[in-house]
């Protein structure tokens, strides 16, 4: 039975390369494949995924408004499929996550998504909001903040290296715009302050 998965994490936690390792071992049993990539994100290329260790693969592109049901229906023209992937999850509007999963349950084919869960501010996505609330399944794609703990949050720098609290939600960017952080480092680096906590009598 089909289903829709969410994979998400915060920068630099190897999304790609896990898609990217998912796709291949399919198509090393023979299997097709569909990948599809926020046309936002170009950094790889347009129509193009590529992890930090130097893999890639080409892929479709969305945009807003564009229809992922229709666009996978089409492509059932050419073949049967047996997995559709999609990076950059968190560019997709609420709708398109909705069409996702039509395709997991009118096309019967499983969607297997990847993006980040929340922006720099530390609020989510609306399309990773949509794919929490409507994915069969959700996994972490786990990396960890510059202490050793889980990273969970992450920041964007200014071009002297600190945090940006302000601005658009959308700004393309890799290493040097963004660092992946704990939620105690990541409340240190944004400057929030907490008020001290009161003694206990006795």
């Amino acid at each position: 039975m089909a289903k829709l998965y969410f994979n998400y994490s915060t920068m630099n936690a190897g999304k790609s390369t896990v898609l990217l390792q998912a796709s291949h071992n399919y198509r090393e049993n023979g299997m097709q494949t569909y990948l599809l990539t926020a046309q936002l994100d170009a950094r790889a290329g347009t129509g193009r995924i590529a992890s930090r260790i130097g893999i890639g693969a080409e892929a479709d592109t969305f945009s807003p408004g564009d229809d992922l049901f229709a666009m996978v229906n089409h492509r059932l023209t050419h073949g049967d499929l047996a997995c559709v992937f999609v990076d950059e999850a968190q560019f997709l509007e609420p709708e398109q996550v909705w069409q996702l999963a039509r395709i997991v349950d009118d096309l019967d084919i499983p969607v297997i998504s990847y993006g980040l869960r929340v922006d720099f501010r530390g609020q989510l996505f609306p399309g990773s909001a949509t794919l929490l609330a409507l994915a069969d399944e959700m996994r972490e794609v786990r990396t960890i903040c510059r202490c050793g703990r889980k990273a969970t949050m992450v920041i964007r720098m200014d071009g002297d290296g600190q945090a940006i609290t302000e601005g658009a939600q959308v700004q393309i960017g890799g290493n040097e715009t963004y660092v992946s952080l704990c939620r105690r480092h990541w409340r240190e680096a944004v400057g929030e302050t907490q008020p001290e906590p009161v003694a206990k009598n006795g």
